[in-house]
């Protein structure tokens, strides 16, 4: 067994809590994504299952055992950075098998371990060369590599592919993906991009301020935001929110537009709510909500138009073709059945 298991944790430097009684159950083989903006936790956390950082509170298990006490070399996990953090002057089969060296285990199991993980990431015919002499993509596959040849327990991957760009990110993070579904090994990924945590995890843990907004399967929390904050931060581009008042059963808005309430929601008589519906769930039709088109930016599949509603920004994705322009006035409607509700009070989805 080689789950993580995250008990009440708490992180505090000096009087600033960082981390507030944090529980996450990480299963055995899973993929786990840890996302959320700059500064909520996630990094810290990951630095706490390594051990790169003291517990203040709480317990973290890896295996069954608990490692709050326990070094990071001890640990029997493998840690890949965003800045690779390769020896300049050793090449890449030294690069890969040096913390192997280094534990005095002997030069042919080192071999046979470097010429394996060598194998499974392309870096044959790159063993004999120099990080000067890679790529960044490269030189992210040779720190997975040196991860690798440790066989551990646990890897954790700290924004591994921040420093890459768009079109290596894209290759890289299936490349990532492809390992694990080849090792099983239980793996924790900290991103701030959620495109990333929704086209690699198992399940993925949104974290805000120090704590844990949702964590649940990539389409749950896509198709079931438990918070407001979870709504706008899983979807590109974000989800558009309307406030309104429930009226002789339809959702009034603040200049007198309505929607239809979504059947069997849960509303009484002059509810106030916050509707919360993804571009991309919208279409073009005769009856709706009117609004008007500031910006069109077609993409080739789609077309992303950034419109208000009122004095609200409102974002439309469609895959269809139109002919639009600024300053137009247009009529979209909504998928009835994904239109999500939330109580603007406590932010918590309405069911």
């Amino acid at each position: 067994m080689s789950g993580v298991s995250i008990q009440n944790v708490e992180k505090v430097f000096g009087a600033v809590r960082v981390i507030h009684g944090i529980n996450v159950e990480i299963e055995d083989g899973a993929f786990v994504v840890l996302v959320g903006p700059s500064g909520c936790g996630k990094s810290t956390l990951l630095r706490l299952i390594a051990g790169l950082e003291d517990v203040t509170g709480g317990s973290i298990r890896i295996g069954g055992q608990e490692v709050n006490d326990m070094a990071p070399k001890d640990r029997d996990i493998a840690m890949v950075f965003q800045n690779y953090g390769l020896y300049p002057h050793m090449t890449v089969a030294q690069n890969m098998g040096f913390a192997l060296k280094l534990a005095g285990v002997d030069k042919a199991e080192i071999a046979s371990r470097v010429n394996n993980a060598a194998g499974i990431l392309n870096l044959d015919v790159l063993l004999d060369r120099y990080p000067r002499q890679l790529s960044g993509g490269q030189r992210q596959r040779v720190a997975m590599g040196r991860a690798i040849v440790r066989n551990p327990q646990v890897f954790l991957f700290d924004e591994p592919l921040s420093n890459l760009d768009a079109k290596l990110r894209v290759q890289m993070r299936a490349e990532i993906k492809q390992l694990h579904q080849r090792l099983k090994v239980t793996t924790v990924y900290v991103t701030h991009d959620q495109i990333e945590a929704m086209t690699m995890a198992d399940v993925i843990v949104v974290m805000h301020d120090g704590v844990v907004k949702q964590a649940g399967a990539p389409l749950e929390l896509y198709d079931k935001p438990m918070n407001l904050f979870v709504a706008g931060f899983i979807g590109s581009p974000a989800m558009n929110f309307l406030d309104a008042t429930m009226t002789a059963g339809a959702l009034v808005l603040a200049d007198g537009q309505r929607l239809d309430a979504p059947a069997g929601a849960a509303l009484t008589e002059g509810q106030a709510v916050r509707i919360g519906i993804r571009p991309e769930d919208l279409t073009v039709a005769d009856t709706g909500l009117q609004v008007q088109v500031s910006l069109v930016e077609p993409t080739g599949a789609e077309i992303l138009i950034g419109a208000r509603l009122g004095d609200t920004p409102f974002t439309v994705v469609l895959r269809e073709r139109h002919n639009l322009t600024p300053n137009q006035t247009i009529t979209v409607a909504p998928n009835a059945g994904r239109v999500h509700l939330f109580d603007p009070r406590t932010e918590i989805r309405i069911n």
